[in-house]
């Protein structure tokens, strides 16, 4: 995996160029102590997988450069301020790593988030589990469960049976990061699973949500893509 070190703190940076250089799944692309220098070699770059990014830096924090991408790449988090830990997963993120980074436990996220990155290359029966955040709180989902996701400017909601999240994500990245095999994009503000579509006409969809009928519009663009996903039988 291509990566980058985005740190304000050399010594910090020092650190981590060494344990990547002793991963032989990692690429290091450049390190950087700007953020923002940083966001405009993601944005011109379509081949980087991982950022690993500090959270308190001038100009621009961890979680302002992660919601400055339209597609952010896996990001592994670091910094020396455990209470940021809660609201890292509001923004999906692989791991949260605590300075000073130990190289036992540097290791343990670059194995999460090879599994994470590969996730969505293969099948997927929907039993893989996610942590949400409600609150205060860290709820445990499992991606099945998930009936629609829903776009609201720069936020994005997860609907299951029975309740309704809402995490800092773009519609493109959160796509980019479920499977294929159990979710489709069938609108530019919808994701759907696959395995809750009751019917189709023209372009609108319903899916069963607990007892009721959701109904979901399909855009014109998407359409063709989703009807050749699914089986379809006609005479």
């Amino acid at each position: 995996m291509n990566c980058i070190i985005v740190d304000d703190d050399q010594l910090s940076c020092k650190i981590l160029e060494g344990y990547v250089a002793k991963s032989s799944s990692l690429n290091l692309v450049g390190t950087f102590n700007d953020s923002v220098e940083a966001r405009n070699v993601i944005t011109k770059r379509q081949d980087i997988d991982l950022v690993i990014l500090d959270i308190k830096m001038p100009e621009m924090d961890g979680f302002d450069f992660i919601m400055s991408l339209d597609n952010p790449p896996n990001i592994i988090l670091v910094t020396s301020a455990e209470e940021y830990a809660l609201k890292a997963f509001d923004f999906n993120v692989v791991d949260f790593l605590l300075k000073p980074v130990s190289y036992g436990r540097f290791c343990k996220a670059i194995d999460k988030t090879i599994r994470y990155y590969s996730r969505k290359e293969t099948s997927s029966t929907g039993d893989e589990e996610i942590f949400i955040k409600k609150s205060s709180t860290l709820v445990k989902l499992k991606l099945k469960d998930i009936i629609y996701i829903e776009a609201l400017e720069n936020y994005v909601t997860l609907n299951t049976r029975d309740d309704r999240f809402t995490i800092h994500f773009t519609m493109k990245a959160i796509e980019n990061q479920l499977p294929s095999g159990l979710f489709i994009r069938v609108h530019r503000s919808y994701i759907i699973n696959k395995s809750m579509i009751q019917s189709i006409k023209d372009n609108t969809l319903e899916l069963l949500v607990g007892d009721t009928v959701k109904s979901i519009p399909v855009g014109k663009s998407f359409r063709d893509s989703l009807l050749n996903d699914i089986n379809v039988m006609a005479r």
